[in-house]
């Protein structure tokens, strides 16, 4: 244990005082929080230019309920259609000419965009949902209904269902769906991400080791078994270092700063709800959506981040060394990053399984295919991780990260055979049936 403490020791020091780790421990969250806020500063910020479009309406029904707007601007020509792309073409102004057939309300298909440069979705489908309202409005005038707009303007509902949870001990509190899935698809991205990641540098630093022959010399020394376990302990030290260090972040964000940053009658609301008031009245009165203030309460319950950043770090641990393991086996094998090729893609793959699978449980975190790859232990570690904030029963955590930690113990025990001798050959590519063998070594 002394001889594993000293490279564990070792290989935490190594990575952890570099600068490069203290960047990105800090800066990771920022960038996530960026990346998730790119498509609406995008969309508030960079003003597309002013696009004039020449209408040509058949049918006289279209053109005079088309509303401009600053990107869209709508002009009726009495021109034909050949003529206002001529003229359309000559006039730098021009974006193009909408076309609208006599025949449009029974044949909605009948409208055509000529454009002079690239068009985009969200212009088409302005354009297209516009014309759709005209077409709608004009089809309900055959029922000779008066007043059928303002009709169907009072009987127009938007329905937000609360969700309440009956199946646990301790008393119903409304849930959201749309937190859970949110979280839970962040948090399998990111140990999607470290499994990746860190485990592929277990595998470059066994294999820089062997390279320079520095293994040899420390075998004479510390036992092979040592070695393997001081460097993934010491890597997997690292991981949960910075995981550790993201989850402090984030429950101070949660405690101290939005609490701090809300306006105190939302925050009341909030807090009226995580004390298990009437969601939708407090939603009322806020003129929120209860599924937006339901979130915004499951957001601030520091006590349920804070066990979902512990469950984090129980499968983070276990994870990465079940990969670790398999990754320093592969490493000690060969001599070259290139020839670990072939044997890492079968690593890899239950890993993009794994994060393949996670989008289902946006669907429904209980499906069987969800249920079995979060027990395998292979995929668990990121298909559990995203199902968790979505309330998993407890025998079913405890069920999967037993079986987690015991297949480490019996891959690490197999790693070890291979690591033993792959770490003295040189020369020859290993094939996976050379590795079958050394494990019966």
């Amino acid at each position: 244990m002394r001889n594993i403490g000293l490279i564990v020791g070792r290989e935490f020091r190594e990575r952890v005082y570099k600068k490069s780790f203290i960047i990105t421990t800090i800066l990771m969250p920022l960038l996530m929080i960026l990346m998730g806020a790119a498509p609406t500063l995008i969309m508030e910020f960079v003003d597309g230019s002013t696009k004039k479009i020449a209408v040509i309406d058949e049918s006289g029904l279209v053109a005079p309920r088309l509303v401009s707007d600053e990107e869209l601007v709508f002009e009726l020509s009495d021109k034909d259609l050949q003529q206002a792309l001529i003229a359309t073409s000559q006039d730098e102004e021009s974006f193009g000419v909408l076309h609208i057939g006599k025949d449009i309300v029974e044949n909605p298909n009948d409208a055509r965009l000529y454009t002079t440069s690239s068009s985009s979705l969200v212009i088409e489908e302005t354009i297209a949902d516009q014309i759709e309202k005209v077409i709608e409005s004009e089809r309900l005038k055959a029922y000779n209904i008066e007043n059928i707009d303002e009709i169907l303007e009072k009987v127009k509902a938007s329905v937000h269902l609360t969700t309440f949870r009956t199946d646990k001990e301790e008393d119903s509190a409304a849930t959201s769906a749309v937190a859970s899935s949110l979280i839970g698809m962040l948090l399998g991205f990111l140990l999607y991400f470290i499994l990746a990641i860190y485990g592929s540098m277990v595998m470059q630093s066994v294999i820089d080791e062997k390279s320079s022959r520095i293994l040899e010399v420390m075998v004479s020394t510390v036992k092979p078994f040592e070695m393997l376990m001081g460097k993934i302990l010491g890597i997997a030290a690292v991981a949960a270092t910075q995981v550790l260090v993201w989850g402090v972040l984030i429950v101070l964000f949660s405690s101290v700063i939005l609490p701090a940053i809300m306006p105190e009658n939302i925050l009341d609301s909030v807090q009226q709800v995580q004390a298990g008031a009437d969601v939708s009245a407090l939603a009322t009165q806020q003129d929120l959506s209860p599924e937006m203030l339901t979130a915004m309460a499951s957001l601030l319950d520091t006590g349920h981040l804070a066990m979902i950043i512990g469950t984090v770090l129980l499968y983070l641990i276990g994870g990465f060394l079940l990969y670790a393991s398999l990754y320093a086996a592969v490493g000690a094998s060969v001599d070259q990053a290139q020839d670990a090729q072939q044997l890492t893609t079968i690593i890899t793959l239950p890993i993009i399984v794994s994060f393949i699978v996670t989008m289902m449980v946006m669907k429904d975190p209980n499906s069987p295919v969800v249920f079995w790859c979060s027990m395998i232990p292979f995929t668990a570690p990121i298909v559990m991780v995203a199902r968790i904030p979505s309330g998993i029963p407890a025998w079913e955590i405890a069920t999967s990260l037993a079986l987690l930690y015991a297949t480490f113990t019996l891959c690490v025990w197999g790693a070890a055979k291979i690591y033993k001798i792959g770490i003295f050959m040189h020369g020859a590519k290993p094939t996976i049936r050379d590795m079958w063998r050394w494990l019966k070594y």
